[in-house]
């Protein structure tokens, strides 16, 4: 269902938009048209996204903005780039630096979130339990690397090196790799073609685990970001 929020009519936010939200899912489209001033935009979830994607929908001049709630101590204030391979950095205008909550996000007054000459896209994603997951993991360099828990068996995963720049965005699905210890990876922020020289990660009943030491997904004293979706939503995974 399209919603168009009249953010004066209704009191939610400050800026008009237009969203379509699956709650089920937990995922929401909002579009709007820019302010120039920091304000505040409905997102239909009726819970908090963890993690929330802008982009300028005329202008090719502004990257993919990327909020996610463990990218750093204050990730309101951070935010990284969906095509670059840049680490998490300070900008405080992109969300004005305020948090989103269970009704909207904010934006600040910045061409890249909310330029007073263009429109914009937000894809916005709030976790379901067994269904989706966004958090962090610490790395530990090894081939017997991390195990990080997600209550299901993913189907598709995203990862992201935070703390550094210099890796991408590394991509895994069970329908390219389809027994474990997986290989094929995509990258989200390239145009290169899958590669599977490394035998990199498992996809367990709840959760994965790295089996390769790149700095990509599991470097020494490194912080990584994931986006992850289920198998089989909403507690109903097995092991393979």
């Amino acid at each position: 269902t399209t919603t168009t929020n009249d953010a004066s009519a209704t009191g939610v936010g400050t800026i008009d938009s237009v969203y379509q939200a699956n709650t089920t899912s937990g995922f929401s489209i909002v579009t709007w048209s820019g302010t120039g001033s920091a304000g505040t935009i409905a997102h239909g979830l009726g819970a908090v996204p963890k993690m929330i994607v802008v982009k300028t929908r005329d202008s090719s001049s502004n990257s993919w903005i990327v909020y996610h709630h463990e990218m750093g101590a204050s990730p309101e204030d951070l935010r990284m780039f969906w095509d670059s391979n840049d680490a998490s950095g300070t900008s405080t205008d992109n969300f004005n630096s305020t948090a989103p909550t269970s009704t909207v996000f904010s934006v600040g007054d910045i061409s890249a979130t909310n330029g007073g000459s263009n429109t914009y896209l937000a894809y916005c994603f709030a976790e379901v339990e067994g269904y989706s997951k966004f958090g962090s993991y610490a790395s530990n360099n090894s081939s017997d690397g991390v195990f990080v828990h997600l209550g299901f068996r993913p189907a598709w995963l995203m990862i992201k090196l935070a703390s550094a720049s210099g890796e991408d965005w590394h991509m895994f699905d069970n329908k390219r790799a389809t027994y474990n210890v997986m290989k094929a990876r995509l990258i989200g922020n390239g145009t290169a073609q899958e590669n599977t020289n490394d035998e990199i990660i498992d996809f367990l009943s709840n959760g994965f685990k790295l089996r390769d030491n790149n700095d990509g997904y599991n470097g020494s004293s490194k912080t990584y970001i994931y986006m992850a979706f289920a198998e089989n939503p909403f507690k109903y995974s097995n092991a393979r």
